[in-house]
């Protein structure tokens, strides 16, 4: 009897801690539900009313109204979608390379690669730029998406599953005389989907959410702001206006959610034949 009530115990105390870590995970966004919801007046309140007496869709009108969120939204899936394409392209063909072909100084430049992961991201972004500004890519989409051709967390990731693939895949591909790009088009994507898909959730949520690189290349040109900076431009010029605020987050993450339900199921198997087989 007492092993089960041991054990009863036991459940009983993990699920109240995981309940509790949940509640303390979902109290911001249910919050900013909450003031999305409400009026001007209704915001600062005390006590706090989690459900507005009077519920108010003004904000998420005002939103798209006052301000060109809308503009911002497409800028970001524009920016979000050509850095993903451009990581995936890169680190697969860079991945295949180093996985199944044998040139002189492969190792010491993939550990070179990978040397480059300690490098702060802060410390070449003036670097970044100022071939960028040589290039006169300044205040374009490519400016923003052209960096992301060098990803070594991708690169590395790709690599690690393709080594893992049955080198007879390979050998009999060769026999019947496929080239390079063969194997590459008909073998390697293929059978590396799960963490081509893994990476292509990673990279356009990391872009999507992207602040401090658009700020410095856009250089303030309205028209090609992301959605990042344009609500960071919401709050500075409407910063009394919560509501208008959470109303522009909630909308700014559904993408992000409905993304990462689609491709949840890719992300245990991905990360994991990626990151721990050789």
């Amino acid at each position: 009897m007492m092993p089960k009530v041991l054990r009863f115990l036991q459940k009983t105390v993990f699920y109240l801690l995981i309940s509790g870590v949940a509640m303390a995970i979902t109290l911001p966004f249910l919050w900013m539900i909450s003031t999305s919801l409400k009026q001007d007046e209704a915001i600062m309140i005390l006590p706090i009313r989690w459900i507005p007496r009077r519920i108010s869709f003004q904000s998420y009108r005002d939103i798209f109204v006052i301000y060109p969120l809308l503009r911002a939204a497409l800028n970001s899936f524009t920016v979000s979608v050509l850095t993903t394409l451009i990581t995936l392209l890169s680190a697969s063909m860079a991945g295949f390379a180093f996985a199944k072909f044998d040139f002189w100084g492969k190792n010491q430049l993939f550990l070179l690669f990978l040397a480059t992961m300690m490098v702060p991201g802060a410390v070449t972004m003036i670097p970044n730029f100022l071939v960028l500004r040589n290039l006169h890519l300044i205040n374009t989409f490519a400016g923003l998406a052209i960096p992301s051709i060098y990803n070594v967390w991708a690169l590395f990731l790709v690599k690690q599953n393709i080594m893992s693939l049955p080198e007879a895949f390979f050998e009999a591909a060769v026999i019947d005389g496929g080239s390079a790009f063969t194997l590459y088009a008909r073998i390697v994507l293929p059978l590396v989907k799960p963490i081509l898909a893994t990476l292509a959730v990673i990279t356009f949520m990391g872009t999507w959410n992207d602040f401090l690189w658009p700020l410095i290349v856009l250089s303030g040109d309205v028209t090609k702001m992301t959605l990042p900076l344009a609500l960071n431009a919401i709050n500075s010029r409407w910063g009394e206006h919560w509501n208008m605020l959470m109303a522009g987050n909630l909308i700014s993450i559904m993408p992000i959610v409905v993304i990462y339900l689609l491709a949840q199921k890719y992300f245990e198997s991905g990360i994991s034949v990626g990151g721990l087989k050789a």
